[in-house]
């Protein structure tokens, strides 16, 4: 996503374009302010800078953890969209050095940035991950203590996991020790999140956002805001609570079944990929475990129902905060703490309450609502080829 925003600042502000020493995704901007170390991170130019990420691994698939030279850039790429000018100087402007994530940057802390953050200078500080990213490594070994009992014979379990990191967005991350292509769905990323993995991600631009929209923009919402306030709960827990006696009051078997007669494409709000259960089914042979975390995690509601829509217990981590648990996790392995990024999610990952699916008619139910979905979905392609054969 960054090639075009960076092609808009050299048509649109040409004199900014001119003067600008680095470009650099928030993330490694962090991380190069604090550290005055410029090496990026694989997961920030991986996933949106159109680096290849696996040009790091040698012809035995070993990592030479020495090397931080970048040289996965297609310059032909980038002279290709009008922007060469950032590949000259081998790369300055946007990278000429690239690490894992969790790699120790410089010398630590610089002395003004501990100043700043009221630090000890020299601190460690571990190369970087996206937001949703850092939810992931936060989250991802958080499975229940029975189910280590396997990992001993079975290296790959982490691989059977899907996280939801759902918010403002949803990402919906998964690895594997081999490249995955799935039409429609972003990556494979090598080492974009757990190093020497390859990440798949899919997802919903905005979901959190829409039920934040959607909530505050009604005019109800004063009122059921006031109310919330009063007994000191959020409007969520509310609005749950009016779910729960509007499904009594209209005699309906289970709350799912008030939306019997409402069937949406939820392309309007921005899509990375269609809804969880479509994802799921594109991993089918592979995902046998689904953990949740970020705002929307909270709500059990929510919650309750991905697991019944998706027919797999969910389960949650024991920190609420995963995303600033995968930070400290790059800071634990940065210190030496522990020699690896997986085994500090090992570690420090810690799984806690699991949320089954609801089976019987509920089960039947949302197959029902699925199958709607796809042929809504398989009508809308057909009306866009027409549409695109009508303008011909």
């Amino acid at each position: 996503m960054e090639p075009p925003k960076l092609l808009w600042v050299k048509e649109n502000l040409q004199e900014s374009w001119s003067l600008a020493f680095r470009w650099m995704d928030l993330s490694d901007w962090l991380s190069y302010r604090a550290t005055g170390d410029d090496t990026r991170s694989l997961c920030t130019i991986v996933c949106k800078w159109t680096y290849l990420g696996h040009a790091h691994m040698h012809q035995n698939d070993e990592i030479d953890s020495r090397d931080m030279e970048a040289r996965g850039w297609d310059d032909d790429f980038w002279e290709e969209i009008g922007l060469g000018d950032l590949v000259d100087g081998h790369h300055s402007k946007i990278g000429r050095s690239v690490a894992f994530p969790g790699h120790a940057l410089g010398s630590g802390l610089t002395p003004d940035a501990a100043k700043e953050l009221g630090l000890a200078a020299g601190t460690p500080v571990g190369t970087s991950l996206i937001d949703a990213h850092a939810g992931g490594v936060g989250v991802m070994e958080s499975v229940p203590m029975a189910d280590f009992a396997s990992e001993e014979v079975d290296e790959e379990a982490i691989c059977h996991r899907m996280v939801l990191v759902c918010g403002t967005s949803t990402c919906h991350m998964a690895i594997s020790k081999n490249k995955l292509f799935i039409p429609g769905v972003w990556g494979p990323f090598w080492s974009a999140m757990v190093p020497q993995y390859w990440l798949t991600e899919g997802g919903q631009s905005a979901t959190g956002a829409v039920l934040d929209y959607v909530i505050e923009n009604h005019v109800a919402s004063p009122l059921l805001a006031n109310r919330a306030a009063s007994r000191s709960i959020s409007i969520f827990e509310l609005l749950n609570e009016i779910l729960e006696t509007l499904k009594q009051e209209v005699g309906s078997p289970f709350l799912a079944a008030l939306t019997r007669d409402i069937h949406i494409l939820p392309d309007f709000h921005g899509n990375s990929f269609p809804p969880t259960c479509f994802l799921i089914n594109c991993f089918r042979y592979q995902i046998d475990t689904l953990l949740a975390c970020g705002g929307l995690s909270k709500n059990s509601l929510f919650i309750q129902e991905q697991a019944d829509i998706t027919g797999y217990p969910i389960v949650l981590p024991r920190e609420n905060e995963s995303v600033l648990l995968g930070a400290a996790i790059l800071g634990a392995v940065a210190s030496k703490k522990h020699p690896t990024v997986q085994d500090a999610m090992k570690a420090l990952n810690a799984a806690g309450q699991v949320v089954y699916p609801c089976k019987d008619k509920v089960k039947k139910y949302h197959d029902a609502k699925y199958r709607i979905f796809r042929d809504l979905y398989e009508q809308q392609l057909s009306q866009r080829s027409i549409m695109k054969d009508a303008l011909s």
